[in-house]
């Protein structure tokens, strides 16, 4: 049972004990003395304050049973709660304490990993697709309610409690060992400031920020960021291509939200001491053995080359781009290359 169950369970319970008291009085004396006055003189009761009576026990020998019994059990029953709501209240601390170190402790063992800021509606999207993909992935979120959401996505999600433009809070989350970062704070404001604070701590992380004002483009540019990203761009461009180009929109939804598995498109990269390096695509087994379908092929310096042959020779620093579900990237990634981040 979660700690605020408990303690609106002990808080019913003791205020049944009150309304109990107090009807008994009440039901006592037939109406005698308003519900106030029953009320009142049960509180001073079970508090044990030691005010006078304001209504009459002494000599009605069931009002003085009743009395009796009120405060042998009332009283119990509010101390156990107190106590309880105390021991709750330290071991809720506690629990908090050893939670935040332990999940700090796991984050300090991830190298290249990214870290999201924000977890709103923009940034839950974010997560959910990073996590699809078996990226590691750190929160950075002030919001309880929001982490809670984002917590839905993942159980074993990891998080920082607390403001994204905060130094001390990016190193916590590993930000001079990432590979990149995720900005989608609310303000345009913050998101800039943590783009500058971001490259200034890690002059190689790839950055990516959100932005409402595109007059601020230049600005978040600047300041850092990679790529930049507006909702309201990109909104727009989505209600244009579903009007003339549905069923292509279509496709990539349905790749997108497959119940078949996680099929997405990815990129890798070739690494100058990879086993399939001077290897053909199709000696790199990555359509045999992986199921993978390359779709793109792109030298370092040049553009992307659509649809590349299959005897086209991988060499160092060359990407892919691929087609495939998510856990035979992941393999093929793993045992041949590495990731481009």
């Amino acid at each position: 049972m979660s700690i605020k169950r408990r303690l609106y369970y002990i808080l019913v319970t003791i205020f049944l004990v009150v309304i109990w008291g107090s009807t008994g009085y009440y039901i006592l004396f037939g109406g005698k003395h308003n519900f106030m006055d029953c009320l009142y003189m049960t509180v001073i009761s079970l508090t044990s304050v030691g005010y006078g009576e304001v209504i009459e026990i002494t000599g009605n020998i069931p009002a003085q049973i009743f009395t009796m019994v009120l405060i042998t059990f009332g009283m119990g029953i509010i101390l156990y709660g107190l106590s309880t709501m105390t021991a709750l209240i330290i071991e809720g601390e506690l629990t908090g304490i050893l939670r935040k170190k332990k999940m700090e402790k796991r984050i300090s063992k991830l190298n290249g990993h990214y870290i999201v800021c924000g977890g709103g509606e923009t940034g839950r999207h974010v997560l959910d697709e990073l996590i699809k993909n078996k990226e590691s992935i750190v929160l950075i979120e002030q919001d309880e309610e929001n982490i809670e959401r984002a917590k839905m996505i993942s159980d074993g999600l990891l998080y920082i409690s607390g403001d994204a433009t905060e130094d001390q809070n990016l190193l916590t989350a590993g930000i001079e060992r990432a590979s990149g970062i995720i900005i989608s704070l609310p303000s345009d404001r913050d998101n800039l400031y943590v783009t500058m604070t971001a490259r200034m701590l890690n002059r190689k992380i790839r950055i990516i920020s959100r932005l409402i004002d595109q007059t601020l483009e230049l600005k978040l540019k600047t300041a850092g960021a990679n790529k930049i990203v507006s909702p309201n761009y990109i909104g727009g461009l989505r209600m244009a291509s579903e009007m003339i180009r549905p069923t292509a929109v279509d496709f990539l939804d349905s790749m997108l939200r497959s119940t078949q598995g996680n099929l997405r498109i990815h990129q890798v990269v070739v690494t100058a001491n990879s086993s399939v390096a001077g290897k053909s695509i199709l000696a790199s087994g990555l359509k045999d053995k992986y199921n993978l379908l390359v779709l793109g092929a792109k030298h370092p310096g040049k553009e992307v080359a659509f649809n590349p042959s299959h005897q086209e020779i991988l060499g160092p620093g060359m990407t892919l781009i691929v087609m495939g579900d998510v856990d035979n990237i992941a393999k093929a990634k793993k045992a041949f290359f590495e990731a481009s981040h």
